[in-house]
């Protein structure tokens, strides 16, 4: 039995067609650095990330509450910590010998959007 490798044509009866304006924006739009947004999705993507933003939600903590509440080691914590502040979402502020972590405002409307679009699914 011989093997015949058919090739599949397909024919566009209307060709798409964009205007060049449109075009143009769309090509901006491809080539327009998004590494910053990237970095921020990779900041989200870690369940224990989210958790410590969920609890500063809540409240303004310092890291000793979360190693209290959690199974995460203090510089484990520090390090997620760090990271939520590269990223905008947390800002931290010392109180006598405590290190005070809080959402920004960044960080805290990221977060309400967030769940308010899985409230809706």
């Amino acid at each position: 039995m011989e093997e015949m490798s058919e090739k599949k044509t397909i024919e566009v009866r209307d060709a798409y067609s964009l205007p060049e304006d449109v075009l143009e924006a769309v090509h901006t739009a491809l080539n327009e650095d998004v590494e910053e947004i990237a970095s921020l999705f990779k900041v989200l993507a870690d369940p224990t990330r989210l958790r410590i933003l969920k609890a500063l939600e809540i409240q303004s903590l310092c890291v000793c509450v979360l190693v209290e509440a959690t199974d995460q080691k203090h510089s484990a914590l520090s390090y997620h910590l760090k990271l939520l502040k590269e990223a905008g979402l947390v800002d931290s502020r010392r109180e006598r010998s405590f290190q005070i972590y809080d959402l920004t405002e960044f960080g805290n409307l990221l977060l309400k959007h967030i769940e308010r679009h899985f409230e809706k699914s």
